[in-house]
């Protein structure tokens, strides 16, 4: 399972005829591959996308919810190629760090997707239809990592309410 896939099928099915807008890397949005799959589904969604390449370090480095953080947003997120969308899709890992941000940003008036909730979602659908969602709860977590970096190992805390610790392999 990708993080593409699955947000595509839920924008094609919760957002026909809507300009829907994606921030990423440039490497992802000079792909274009949510492009050509948001059009093969033939919803008339009206779909643009801006490469936003100062998010990810900004990230890895710890400076969100932070004048920094929102000075960035705030000039990505002006500009025309996103205005009048009624969906954003955080299109990289890092960015549901920032959702709440870019939500404050927009005031809750686009909806801001996370391709991390809604994979997360797709999956479990996947298991049980499948009938193989375990049924209780391992208490041992794992989590390991591409790219590693102390600053991003403390941000984890955001995530899981406690720190954790990453595995680089």
């Amino acid at each position: 399972i990708n993080v593409i896939d699955p947000m595509v099928r839920y924008i094609g099915e919760h957002f026909q005829g809507a300009k829907v807008g994606l921030i990423g890397t440039k490497r992802t949005v000079g792909s274009g591959v949510y492009d050509d799959k948001i059009k093969a589904v033939q919803k008339n969604i009206r779909f643009k996308s801006m490469a936003t390449p100062l998010l990810v370090p900004m990230i890895d480095e710890g400076f969100f919810n932070q004048n920094i953080s929102h000075d960035i947003i705030e000039k990505y997120l002006s500009e025309a190629t996103l205005s009048d969308i009624d969906a954003l899709i955080l299109g990289c890992t890092h960015y549901p760090l920032l959702k709440e941000e870019i939500s404050a940003y927009l005031k809750d008036k686009v909806e801001v997707l996370d391709s991390s909730e809604i994979t997360a979602h797709y999956l479990k659908d996947r298991l049980q239809n499948r009938n193989i969602l375990a049924d209780i709860q391992q208490n041992k977590d794992e989590f390991m990592v591409s790219d590693f970096t102390d600053s991003f190992e403390s941000s984890t805390k955001l995530f899981f309410g406690e720190q954790v610790k990453l595995t680089h392999y």
